[in-house]
């Protein structure tokens, strides 16, 4: 006979298991994964659907798994791919701070529509990604048929922000903390999913820090991210497509007046949208609002008579 404490050990074991084999069936039925090469770096995708091609960008501290409730959706009537950034779970991971520059994140983007044969795609990204998105379509208006961005600020305004605002210099302190030399030796894969609020998904999330870069990650923000003292940036060119934007008001790190005058920056129809109580993940704080409003805008943009520039 097993003994107590080998039948619990072995319990615990089987429930382990169970979960190991629920979460791969839950990424495979999600879509088939893939890669991208953007010259020496490999960029991972899982893809489902067919149509219109839909390129999905995650931000920080997170993966493509991130879009696990809006993916099933949009793929009914869409081509969706979902993303690992560079330096994030199964992407290459590059050691320069050079190698995360905004153009070589733009051309990641730029990789992946070629990898799939389109001249052009649908963009939608949440925090990094949402910058990497905003960037794309300003840098490649022809590639971009519309433009969807979760919770960050269009670069003009978040620099405006940063500029005049001493509520978001505050809440930028996490930024400046990111820049420093030695801060990837202060982060952990098991600190960066603390936001997870689901379990089962928590488990995954840590699996993937784990796969992920820690200075890779944080190369985002020594590459890119403003740096003090603060200036306002306003040469940016217009982007041209049809724009959704969904923030989540709770965000305490990119604030909610960082949304104002996003329009002077759009020379096409502009759609915000304000969700009261969700935080900077807005895409997992309100799941169903979140997919029913990128649904119902793109079947609305599918049917609309907007001239795209």
């Amino acid at each position: 006979m097993i003994d107590t404490p080998f039948r619990k050990l072995l319990g615990v074991a089987s429930v382990l298991l169970f979960f190991s084999v629920t979460s791969a069936a839950v990424a495979a039925e999600l879509g088939t994964h893939g890669y991208a090469e953007n010259a020496d770096v490999k960029i991972h995708f899982v893809t489902a659907g067919e149509g219109p091609l839909v390129v999905m960008l995650h931000g920080f501290p997170d993966y493509w798994y991130t879009w696990r409730k809006q993916m099933p959706a949009i793929a009914k009537n869409y081509q969706v791919v979902a993303i690992d950034m560079r330096g994030f779970n199964k992407s290459d991971q590059p050691d320069a701070e050079e190698d995360y520059a905004m153009p070589k994140l733009v051309s990641d983007v730029k990789s992946v529509i070629n990898h799939f044969h389109r001249t052009e795609a649908i963009i939608i990204g949440h925090d990094w990604g949402g910058m990497v998105a905003w960037s794309f379509a300003m840098q490649n208006p022809k590639m971009t048929q519309q433009l969807i961005i979760l919770n960050l600020p269009h670069p003009a305004c978040l620099t405006r922000e940063l500029a005049n605002n001493p509520a978001q210099q505050t809440a930028s302190a996490y930024a400046r903390r990111f820049q420093q030399p030695d801060a990837a030796s202060k982060l952990s894969a098991e600190g960066l999913t603390f936001w997870v609020k689901d379990s089962e998904a928590r488990e995954r999330y840590l699996e993937a820090m784990k796969r992920s870069s820690l200075s890779g990650m944080l190369n985002y923000y020594k590459a890119n991210y403003p740096r003090e003292p603060y200036t306002e940036q306003t040469d940016f060119p217009k982007v041209q497509c049809p724009v959704l934007m969904i923030h989540g008001l709770q965000d305490t790190a990119l604030l909610s007046e960082g949304l104002n005058g996003t329009w002077r920056h759009i020379n096409n129809t502009f759609t915000l949208v304000t969700v009261p109580n969700a935080g900077h993940f807005v895409q997992q704080d309100a799941p169903d609002l979140v997919t029913n409003k990128i649904t119902q805008w793109l079947a609305d943009q599918s049917t609309s008579t907007t001239v795209r520039r």
